[in-house]
C-alpha cells in the first residue's frame, strides 16, 4: 500500500474539483483494506470512500483518509438453466461489466450502458436508466464495516433500495465499504424498449429486421449513442451527470400543476405518485445553457451542472441551490441532489 499525504483529488472526481485529502490510499485487495482499517494511525480518522468519483461533489479539503476502492475481478459464481450469477469486484468499471455481460448475452443491465463509475458505487446509488435499475437484478454484495472491520453480506432487502438511494447513502454512509457485487442476469434476455426514445432509435438501427430479431448488444449500442448525444464527456468538461433526482409528487398536486402548466411532463407510479422530469422544471426556469462564472448548466441537458475549468465545489453547490430555489418558487417542488455532496 502507498499511503499519500496532502493528496490532490482533482483527477479523482469527474467534476475536476481541486481539493486535497489529508491521506489517500488506493486499495486493490481485501487484505489491504483490512490492514488500513485496523491501522492505529488511521483508525479514528474520518473516512471517505471513493469509486470512480463520477457521482460526487467535493466542496472542501477532506480532513481524514480517502480510500479509493480498485478491487478487480469478474466471475460466474453460480448458474442454472435460466440465470447466471455474476460477481464483480467493486473497483471494476461499471460499463466494462455491462459490456462483459452483453458480449455473453447475459441480460438485465444492457439499458444501464455507459453509466459512469465503478461497480461498488452502483448499488449504493441504485443506479438506473431507460427502464432498468440495478435493484431489479441485484443478488447480494459483500464488504466491511469501517469501525469494527467486520465482514458482511447484504441481500436485496437489507440494502433498502429506493429511487437513486440505498442504506449505503444514508445510515451506512462512509461506514461500510463494498468490495464486491453479485447480480442475477438472464440467459434468455427480453429487450426493454419502452422508455424514452429507445424503441424509435432501435427501429432506425434494425434495417427492416423485426424487434425480436435484435440483441441486447443492439440495445446497448443504441443507449450508448443516446447518452453520448445528450451528456457531456467529463474528460472534456467537468460534470457528474444528472445533479438532481426527478421529483415525485402526489397525483392531486400534479393535477393542480397541470392546470397551470399544461406541458409539464410526468408519468404515474405505482405508489399513486407522479414522477416529473427535473430537467424540464429547470429549463422552464431559464437555467439551461446558463453560465455563472466558472460554473453553469449544460446547453444540451438541464440536469447537468458543469465546471468550465476552475470552479470550486462550493460555487457549483451555490449554483445548485439557486436552481433549487427558483424551481421551488415557480412550481412548489423542492429538488433533491442525486449526487453525493461532501
Amino acid at each position: 500500500m502507498n499511503i499519500q499525504k496532502n493528496y490532490s483529488l482533482k483527477n479523482r472526481n469527474t467534476f475536476g474539483i481541486d481539493v486535497k485529502a489529508q491521506f489517500f490510499v488506493d486499495i486493490a485487495a481485501e487484505e489491504d483494506l483490512q490492514l488500513i482499517l485496523t491501522d492505529e494511525n488511521f483508525r479514528h480518522l474520518p473516512k471517505l470512500i471513493l469509486g470512480g468519483g463520477s457521482n460526487i461533489l467535493l466542496t472542501d479539503n477532506f480532513p481524514g483518509l480517502v480510500i479509493k476502492i480498485s478491487i478487480p475481478g469478474i466471475e460466474i459464481v453460480k448458474e442454472d438453466k435460466e440465470s447466471v450469477f455474476i460477481k464483480a469486484g467493486a473497483g471494476e468499471i461499471w460499463h466494462s461489466l455491462v459490456l462483459h455481460c452483453v458480449e455473453r448475452n447475459f441480460g438485465g443491465i444492457e439499458n444501464l450502458s455507459l453509466i459512469p463509475g465503478t461497480v461498488g458505487a452502483a448499488p449504493m446509488q441504485n443506479i438506473g436508466a431507460y427502464g432498468q435499475e440495478i435493484k431489479n437484478v441485484f443478488e447480494s454484495l459483500e464488504g466491511y464495516y469501517t469501525e469494527n472491520v467486520g465482514k458482511k453480506i447484504f441481500n436485496k432487502t437489507e440494502c433498502s433500495f429506493a429511487y437513486r438511494d440505498s442504506i449505503f447513502k444514508r445510515e451506512l454512509k462512509n461506514k461500510f465499504i463494498i468490495t464486491s457485487v453479485t447480480l442475477q442476469l438472464s440467459k434468455s434476455p427480453v429487450l426493454n424498449l419502452d422508455y424514452g426514445t429507445i424503441r424509435e432509435e432501435i427501429e432506425k438501427l434494425s434495417g427492416g429486421r423485426r424487434i425480436d430479431e435484435l440483441s441486447i448488444k443492439n440495445v446497448s449500442d443504441v443507449i450508448c449513442n443516446i447518452r453520448r448525444s445528450k451528456l457531456p464527456d467529463p474528460a472534456r468538461i467537468g460534470n457528474a451527470g444528472s445533479f438532481f433526482k426527478n421529483p415525485e409528487v402526489e397525483e392531486e398536486k400534479f393535477a393542480v400543476l397541470k392546470k397551470s402548466f399544461p406541458e409539464i411532463p410526468g408519468y404515474k407510479l405505482r405508489n399513486k405518485k407522479v414522477k416529473i422530469h427535473a430537467a424540464w422544471l429547470i429549463e422552464q426556469c431559464g437555467w439551461k445553457g446558463k453560465r455563472v462564472g466558472e460554473t453553469g448548466v449544460h446547453e444540451r441537458h438541464a440536469l447537468v451542472l458543469v465546471n468550465y475549468g476552475n470552479a470550486k465545489g462550493s460555487e457549483i453547490l451555490s449554483l445548485a441551490n439557486s436552481i433549487r430555489k427558483s424551481v421551488e418558487k415557480k412550481f412548489g417542488i423542492r429538488l433533491e441532489e442525486e449526487i453525493n455532496v461532501v
